[in-house]
């Protein structure tokens, strides 16, 4: 069985990913197959894209009700980040799009706000909110590569904060749930050192 199974619910970036998993010594392997996500030692929830679209593709796979009750290490990466809220401001019809509802809250877009384009695009620092083994041996301050137009609020849950005209959770934590804003197979060493440490969960 692969190390990390991550799932395959569409999206960029994915040859990327499993790329810094290998450099890493971690094997990995798409799946949809609710078995397999089970076995796995760790997942990731990768994603790319619209939030409406994304749960429609969980939902069409059978994976809604399966992925809130997975006990190993679980990783959301962007969109897959936001997906582990209630729900999302970006509905594909005008209403809020639920979530897989791990986290009470709401995600929202950014404010149109003068110097600060949405899509949040480029390199940012993080604040480090709460210890976390996912940031062992990361310095406060620290940039990684974010990509996104909508944004999670502060709360008991955020392990690490940024600023883009206002702060929003860049890193969050619900039990064996965590979830990166942005995107660690694009964010050098500390995206490489992010994902070593989310491979030496138990």
């Amino acid at each position: 069985m692969s190390e990390v199974a991550i799932i395959d619910n569409g999206g960029a970036n994915i040859a990327s990913l499993r790329y810094a998993l290998e450099r890493l010594g971690a094997s990995s392997h798409l799946t949809a197959d609710p078995d397999e996500l089970r076995a796995a030692r760790r997942v990731i929830l990768p994603g790319v894209g619209a939030a409406a679209d994304a749960m429609s593709r969980l939902r069409a796979l059978g994976l809604v009700d399966l992925l809130p009750r997975l006990t190993q290490p679980v990783l959301g990466i962007c969109l897959g980040m936001q997906l582990l809220f209630a729900s999302s401001e970006e509905g594909g019809d005008g209403e809020d799009t639920e979530c897989l509802g791990l986290i009470d809250e709401r995600v929202t877009r950014f404010p149109e706000r003068a110097g600060f384009p949405v899509p949040h695009m480029g390199w940012n620092q993080l604040r480090l909110v709460a210890p976390s083994p996912l940031f062992d041996g990361i310095a406060d301050g620290e940039y990684v590569y974010f990509v996104h137009s909508y944004a999670a609020p502060i709360g008991p849950w955020t392990l690490a904060a940024s600023d883009y005209g206002a702060e929003f959770s860049s890193a969050v934590r619900r039990g064996n749930f965590h979830g990166v804003q942005f995107h660690p197979e694009r964010s050098a060493a500390t995206g490489s050192r992010v994902l070593e440490n989310f491979l030496e969960l138990t």
